[in-house]
């Protein structure tokens, strides 16, 4: 407790502690947040919960990663992991998810939880259980006398993710195939009626969103470690941002990827890194909770 106390103090002795926990929340706030996008498009339009979120994240990591060691440069690593993400999320999306998304809520989460467990161990089995990173040759930017140090390797991660999470917003309002996502997700049977093919935007949106988290993996391997197992680590943040911001709400998801991730770093000043995880399950919790708050309110306005 005096350990608490002692961390909570030095925030208001040296505030300049606050900068530096706030620029490190933001930079991995703005990777959860582009994680969640992708689970936010996938339960929007399909009506899908993916338990398996954070294995495509790890797994676009591991591609980064074993093409980084064939000698591919890193930053390259990122459209990579894009490209070969697409189809295995394609390949998933034909064997798993088409027999699932007129089903009930119970088997779409057993299928991807099962999905979720097959990818871990497929990653255990091809690269070993140890943690890997890619080393980038870049140097440490250093502020307020060099308390604050600001990695360019995280830089330019949080660059490329604002980058793809500007291609993918674009791509929603611009093309057509974005079009006809929006407007599955907001009718499914009026969309068919209107000449869409909504199996193959299924399709294409389950994809997408394994693309989008294998970019995040490639962005994280080159600043934090990955390993087979971590992906729930990123599925529950992706559920917490979602859950939060709302279907639909790209600037929530943001919003809420930016102060989750803020927020996990001063639990960790304060509590210790050791209970990090635990503050997100319990950021989970508190937002299932509010949200169960806000539906009984509206259903008592409604009686």
């Amino acid at each position: 407790m005096d350990q608490i106390v002692s961390n909570i103090s030095l925030l208001f002795e040296f505030p300049v502690v606050n900068l530096k926990i706030l620029i490190d929340g933001l930079m991995i706030g703005a990777l959860f947040a582009l994680a969640a996008y992708g689970l936010a498009l996938v339960w929007g339009v399909m009506n899908v919960k993916n338990l398996a979120q954070g294995d495509f994240v790890i797994a676009g990591g591991y591609v980064a990663w074993w093409l980084a060691g064939l000698g591919l440069p890193p930053l390259l690593g990122v459209p990579a992991a894009f490209i070969v993400m697409w189809g295995i999320g394609w390949v998933c999306y034909k064997l798993v998810i088409s027999r699932v998304i007129e089903r009930d809520l119970f088997t779409s989460l057993l299928a991807t939880f099962g999905l979720a467990i097959m990818i871990a161990q497929i990653l255990n089995l091809l690269f070993g259980s140890d943690t890997q990173s890619i080393k980038l040759p870049y140097d440490t930017i250093y502020l307020a006398d060099g308390f604050i140090d600001i990695p360019i390797a995280k830089l330019i991660g949080v660059c490329m993710a604002a980058v793809l999470a500007t291609g993918v917003i674009i791509f929603m309002k611009r093309s057509r195939m974005g079009q006809a996502i929006r407007a599955t997700a907001q009718d499914a049977r009026a969309a068919r009626v209107m000449g869409i093919d909504t199996e193959k935007v299924y399709a294409f949106t389950f994809s997408l969103n394994s693309a989008i988290c294998g970019a995040a993996g490639a962005i994280i391997v080159m600043v934090w470690l990955i390993q087979p197992f971590y992906g729930i680590t990123y599925a529950i943040r992706s559920f917490v941002i979602v859950t939060a911001a709302g279907l639909g709400n790209l600037p929530g998801v943001i919003a809420a990827g930016l102060g989750i991730g803020a927020l996990e770093q001063y639990g960790a000043h304060i509590f210790g890194i050791g209970y990090q995880q635990a503050i997100a399950v319990l950021l989970l919790l508190l937002v299932l909770v509010i949200r169960l708050i806000q539906q009984r309110r509206k259903r008592q306005s409604l009686q």
